[in-house]
């Protein structure tokens, strides 16, 4: 287990991530950004609990998330209150590239996007996880659930690393260990309550997305 479990900052708790899911969505279905950053912030907890194997992606998500807060942060903050209203104002300001990487490369719209992607990673892997048994391979269902979601927009060599890495992965009762749930059992509970919100994020988050052509941006 990774040093950074002893420390109070760095341990992961499932049912945070959950309540802050619940705050994700508007009462007509758009997503806080606000509430979407701090529910990554846990999931990279998550990450960085099982030490370094996920830190080719907890890296990057960390540093996606403070572009974002940036954003957030800065004059412009007030557009950057939901991801619908990022999108919006975005498109409408051509701050985004959409074709070619050119003068936007931290446009609040591709970095999302690639959290976006990342999170259809992890809600895989854990819906996994909630439905395996004492023999199911951690290793196995992770590697299907990158297989499923990032490994299509990853290089040769990262989607190599990442097969090695998940070789190392420990074992399923570690990783509900690491929620800090309880039994197996209210792990398994709780990622059936946590799960579906997170979909749902993800979903919508997709749609919008699509729905502005915008799934593939450079």
């Amino acid at each position: 287990m990774a040093d950074s479990v002893t420390v109070e900052d760095q341990k992961f708790c499932l049912k945070e991530v959950l309540n802050t899911f619940k705050l994700c969505l508007s009462e007509n279905k758009e997503v806080y950004l606000e509430h979407y950053v701090a529910g990554w912030r846990g999931l990279i907890k998550f990450l960085n609990c099982l030490g370094s194997v996920f830190g080719f992606i907890s890296k990057d998500a960390v540093n996606k998330i403070q572009i974002l807060v940036n954003h957030m942060n800065d004059e412009n903050g007030s557009q950057y209150i939901t991801v619908q209203s990022m999108v919006k104002y975005e498109l409408e300001n051509e701050l985004v590239d959409l074709t070619k990487r050119g003068s936007h490369p931290e446009s609040g719209c591709r970095t999302l996007l690639r959290l976006h992607r990342a999170l259809r990673w992890l809600e895989l892997f854990l819906e996994r996880l909630r439905t395996s048994n004492e023999d199911s391979k951690t290793s196995v269902m992770c590697a299907e659930a990158y297989n499923e979601s990032l490994s299509q927009h990853h290089p040769w060599v990262v989607r190599k690393a990442a097969g090695m890495a998940f070789c190392m992965l420990p074992g399923r009762l570690s990783f509900f260990e690491v929620m800090n749930v309880g039994q197996p059992e209210q792990v398994v509970a709780m990622l059936g309550e946590a799960l579906p919100l997170i979909s749902e994020v993800y979903q919508i988050t997709e749609d919008l997305y699509a729905q502005h052509n915008m799934l593939d941006l450079p």
